[in-house]
């Protein structure tokens, strides 16, 4: 169970804890390589064949200085150049060659990496999402995938083709002179050392910049969101909404100074040293040449250095994959938590597809019990049972709070129950396929939630193989059909960002129509008709009216007017059903229901007094 998100809020301020790298991670990262073991072994073959023929350009500049320039043969020396150009331009079209299929293991790497943590989420219960703030799942989704993207596209070829290099060059450079060897690889583990502490210390940066990052994300995602702009200008906060971004900002950008710096210091110190290694071996190599017998030629001293430069340039470059990789894993490691993350909602073993035309739409709920948080002192839904039988139309009702909503999330199996079942048709749902029972069971919520994309599009959201005319019956249903059409675009407008083009009660008809257009066996109605006006209201209460026979609907609802001909209004308090029956049934036993009743008609008696009143000033 999931109480929190796993990234903590606080992590900006505070570096991670430094750790070793860890083997289980490495077996992964090396693990999601296994699918591409062909194109791998097609960059194997390419690199050595790299390695191999750019190795002859040294080997053809000493024999053209010692044979050619220094005999004054002209042929000699345009012989190997143009031997040395020939091996240069393969070696060049090679590495072209495996970077090309690096360059598609990685991409593809990633695209892989992406939709198994996309298709991972989606299958998390919604109490992962109501715990987790949504930048911060964006971040690990685009930013921290994104962030290994280096190392999946390049790091793989670079290892391998720096590796070759680095042998071959070393066999070749001791091949012309043990000697200068041993000098210009004796300062290769004071950098191997180095290498390795700045990679520690790079990988507890990153990982403190990738959760400062997070954090800014969710900061943009909940403030720049029109539900947040809307908020902060109706709450005169914007003031602190930019103190708040800023401070974040700042954090992030301390951070990713430290990184930037440190990484340049250490490469800045490489560089200096590759610098200053040559004039030693020329020092080196002059000296035993002027002792009798050294056997150094000159051609041997200059093709030594271009070795030695062509060492130094992958010794670098596998340095610097070094402290990416440890800062990498970092990122990986933030990557396999959200993939690790239990998914408390999932199908059975042997999970039954009900086809939707042969439910019928029975409904119990047996001793059920409920609490979104094992801490939870009480429980939100304590030991529910009812029954529906199909067709029937079942009210909600009671205060804030008493579990109404609940009720239904477990029906749809947004979460599951601690104790009970809860059955359709005879099934206990956790033993039907999710995507069947989703198409068995319809919702309609408070806040309705409409993509940024057209009316028709969303409409066909539940449904996407509804003809045109079935969602025109849809939309006339629901009471929206008329509105629609007179838009300039009709169906095909855009409704915004959360449909904020439209106006609450438009998006709500909108929602229900969805809900219409899928045609479920069990609806759920929660406070389906509370944004619209009372002409709008009673349209759709007829509306659903005919639409319920065959349909089992729960209806919740806090304007008691629309429930008087439900079938059964059951009566939650602090979680418990503490009435049931019908509205005339209600009303006699004269219990909570009846209170209810009555303190919502003297309240819907009073405003009408006030708006006759309002009414008589007016024409006054």
């Amino acid at each position: 169970m999931l109480s929190r998100s796993p990234a903590r809020s606080d992590a900006s301020s505070e570096a991670p804890p430094r750790k070793t790298v860890s083997r289980a991670t490495v077996r992964r990262v090396v693990g999601i390589f296994r699918p591409y073991h062909r194109y791998l072994a097609g960059i194997f073959l390419l690199v050595l064949l790299a390695a191999g023929v750019g190795l002859f350009a040294p080997f053809y500049l000493r024999a053209l200085i010692n044979d050619g320039l220094l005999q004054r043969d002209l042929a000699v020396v345009t012989r190997y150049t143009w031997l040395t150009l020939l091996v240069t331009v393969g070696a060049a079209a090679l590495t072209l060659g495996y970077g090309y299929l690096s360059l598609v293991v990685g991409q593809n790497l990633m695209r892989d990496l992406r939709n198994q943590l996309n298709e991972h989420l989606q299958g998390m219960s919604l109490r992962f999402f109501t715990a987790t703030r949504t930048g911060e799942i964006q971040s690990r989704l685009v930013s921290d995938v994104g962030g290994v993207q280096n190392v999946l596209s390049d790091t793989a070829a670079s290892v391998l083709s720096n590796v070759a290099l680095v042998l071959s060059t070393l066999v070749a450079m001791i091949y012309m002179d043990w000697r200068l060897t041993l000098l210009s690889v004796g300062i290769l583990p004071i950098f191997a050392f180095l290498a390795a502490r700045v990679g520690e210390v790079s990988r507890v940066l990153r990982t403190k910049s990738q959760q400062q990052l997070a954090d800014l994300n969710a900061t943009m995602q909940e403030t720049l969101s029109v539900s947040g702009v809307l908020l902060t200008k109706t709450s005169g906060r914007r003031a602190l909404t930019i103190e708040k971004f800023t401070q974040e900002n700042e954090a992030l950008n301390r951070t990713q100074l430290q990184l930037s710096m440190l990484m340049r210091l250490f490469f800045n110190l490489i560089g200096l040293s590759f610098s200053l290694t040559p004039a030693l071996v020329y020092w080196l190599a002059a000296w035993l040449s002027l002792r009798e017998g050294s056997g150094l030629s000159l051609g041997t001293i200059v093709a030594f250095t271009a070795l030695q430069t062509r060492l130094f340039f992958p010794l670098t470059s596998l340095l610097n994959v070094q402290v990416e990789i440890a800062s990498a894993l970092a990122l990986f490691d933030r990557i396999f938590e959200y993939l690790d993350l239990p998914q408390e909602i999932k199908d059975a073993p042997h999970a039954l597809a009900l086809p939707r035309a042969t439910v019928r739409g029975d409904v119990e709920f047996e001793e059920v019990s409920f609490r979104y948080d094992a801490e939870q002192e009480s429980h939100t839904l304590h030991h529910i049972s009812l029954s529906a039988r199909a067709g029937e139309h079942i009210a909600l009702v009671g205060p804030s709070g008493s579990g109404k909503t609940t009720l239904t999330y477990l029906l749809a199996r947004l979460y599951d129950a601690d104790a009970g079942r809860i059955l359709i048709d005879g099934h206990d749902v956790r033993d039907i396929a999710l995507a069947s029972l989703g198409q068995i069971v319809g919702m309609v919520t408070q806040e309705s939630f409409l993509l940024h994309a057209t009316i028709r599009e969303n409409l066909r959201y539940g449904r996407p193989d509804a003809s045109d005319e079935e969602l025109f019956e849809a939309a006339r249903a629901a009471a929206i059909h008329d509105h629609i059409i007179s838009l300039p675009e009709g169906y095909d407008t855009v409704v915004g960002e959360r449909g904020y083009k439209l106006s609450g009660g438009q998006k709500q008809r909108i929602a229900i129509a969805r809900a219409i257009l899928k045609d479920p066996r069990i609806l759920i109605l929660d406070e389906a008709t509370s944004a619209l006006d009372t002409h709008s209201e009673r349209l759709i209460q007829d509306a659903l009216g005919r639409l319920s026979a065959g349909r089992t609907t729960f209806a919740i609802a806090h304007r008691l007017s629309t429930v008087l001909n439900a079938d059964q209004i059951l009566v939650l308090e602090a979680g418990r059903i503490v009435e049931r029956g019908t509205h005339a049934q209600l009303l006699e036993v004269g219990g909570a229901y009846a209170r209810l009743y009555a303190a919502q008609f003297d309240s819907e008696e009073e405003e009408e007094t006030l708006d006759t009143e309002e009414s008589g000033l007016k024409t006054l």
